[in-house]
């Protein structure tokens, strides 16, 4: 191993950059050159590539986003695609792989490494839904950045004796909503994993105001189903979807706040920058050994490293125990 490759792809997650500088100067340190992939499979698959210094990863590691940057790349789930990315790894001399991303970026982590590229993925989606590892990189700045701005419209929905529907990312699942809806204090949180009566929730709200509550907040994670009738377009986020519900159901004041892309972004946690921090250097220290095809991730606050296969074949379940808790404290 004299020569790797870094590449962030798909969704961007605060901590990306504490684990390029961390890759970068470890590989530097055992001698090896590191080459940046830019926009990451699909700048792979162009050739779009550059030499790294240790100077290339100066003042990132509190940055969010991706100095390498990233793009969507759907094509490289076929077979000619990905044997042209192999070809370009050869053409630039690199000998192995570190791949930053969340699940289908790790799927392709995957496709390279059936193929013959020593690769080590770093698991990083702000949505935590990697199997294995207990935290992903992102996560936990996107909870905080979340309850954060939960905090904020509790001010507003209590001053005003409103309900707030405030919808998170989520897209398959509700690690994000769960967390941050229980550490914002919501009295409900709606997720895809589990089934909801919308009907039951709006007499609970009503309940709460006849009792002397004087506000409502709901975490909604995006991925959750809710078509409600002719009156709701297919178009209409979960959140809006939702809010007209209760508005309609209950006659009460409800305003509805889709947080969106805002939970990419921000200064990283000291969590995330040390996750960053420590993914990185081991990525970069298992293809050095020749532990490859695998994923680092975090099992009871040690590093582990799991078979890559066993972690994209896997779907991550909530903790159980979370929503238990949740369910209890939830309602007016």
């Amino acid at each position: 191993m004299k020569r790797i490759g870094i590449l962030t792809s798909g969704g961007d997650a605060p901590g990306m950059n504490a684990a390029i500088r961390s890759a970068t100067r470890t590989a530097l340190y055992h001698g090896l050159s590191v080459v940046g992939i830019y926009r990451g499979y699909q700048g792979l698959v162009e050739g779009d590539m550059f030499e790294m210094s240790s100077r290339s990863v100066g003042d990132t590691i509190q940055r969010a986003g991706t100095m390498l940057r990233s793009a969507r790349c759907p094509e490289f789930e076929s077979y000619e695609v990905q044997k042209r990315a192999v070809e370009n790894l050869a053409a630039s001399g690199i000998d192995g792989l570190v791949v930053i991303g969340g699940d289908g970026s790790l799927r392709g982590a995957a496709a390279l490494s059936k193929l013959g590229v020593p690769t080590v993925g770093i698991p990083a989606t702000v949505d935590n839904d990697i199997a294995c590892t207990d935290y992903s990189l992102g996560f936990d700045t996107a909870v905080n950045t979340a309850v954060d701005a939960i905090t904020k419209i509790r001010d507003t929905a209590s001053s005003h004796g409103r309900n707030n529907v405030v919808e998170v990312m989520g897209r398959d699942t509700g690690h994000l909503a769960l967390a941050a809806g229980i550490a914002g204090g919501a009295e409900y949180i709606l997720i895809p994993e589990k089934p909801f009566d919308i009907q039951e929730i709006c007499e609970g709200i009503e309940r709460g105001y006849a009792s002397g509550k004087t506000h409502c907040i709901i975490v909604v994670a995006e991925g959750v189903g809710g078509y409600f009738g002719p009156d709701m377009s297919l178009y209409d986020s979960i959140g809006f979807q939702i809010g007209q519900q209760v508005r309609k159901r209950t006659g009460l004041q409800t305003r509805v706040t889709v947080l969106g892309h805002i939970q990419r972004g921000g200064t990283p946690t000291v969590k995330d920058r040390l996750l960053g921090t420590m993914f990185g250097s081991r990525a970069v220290e298992a293809l050095i050994h020749g532990d490859t095809s695998k994923i680092v991730g975090l099992s009871g606050n040690r590093l582990c490293l799991f078979d890559i296969e066993e972690v994209v074949s896997k779907r991550k379940p909530i903790d159980e125990e979370m929503y238990r808790v949740a369910t209890l404290l939830s309602g007016m």
